[in-house]
């Protein structure tokens, strides 16, 4: 059986977790939540990079990406600051929608699958 590793865990979700070589990440949000949508998208992309390197991974490994937008206004700022942070060619299948945040001051939020 294959080992499943879980990054700081709590009763409600991991950070990410770890199986058979993929990385499934939690939804990031940013830390500041008083930036707009381009200052907390690269925040987000920065913990990425944290968090990714952390599990032996970086950006050119990453397969799909989910994105929230609190309002799909956006969707051009948070395109600029997500095009700069691929590697060139390196775009994974992504969706990208507008929702409902569960805090009204987050603008963002991605989540990531990766692979080793």
């Amino acid at each position: 059986m294959s080992k499943i590793i879980r990054t700081e865990p709590n009763p409600v979700l991991s950070k990410a977790v770890e199986y058979h070589g993929f990385v499934f990440t939690q939804g990031m949000v940013a830390r500041d939540l008083s930036l707009d949508v381009t200052g907390q998208t690269k925040d987000i992309l920065a913990q990425f990079d944290e968090l990714l390197e952390e599990h032996g991974t970086e950006k050119t490994r990453i397969l799909q990406a989910q994105i929230w937008l609190k309002n799909i206004d956006d969707r051009g700022a948070l395109n600029e600051v997500w095009s700069a942070w691929l590697p060139e060619n390196g775009a994974p299948a992504r969706a990208c929608v507008e929702a409902k945040m569960a805090d009204p001051r987050m603008l963002v939020e991605i989540m990531l699958i990766t692979t080793k």
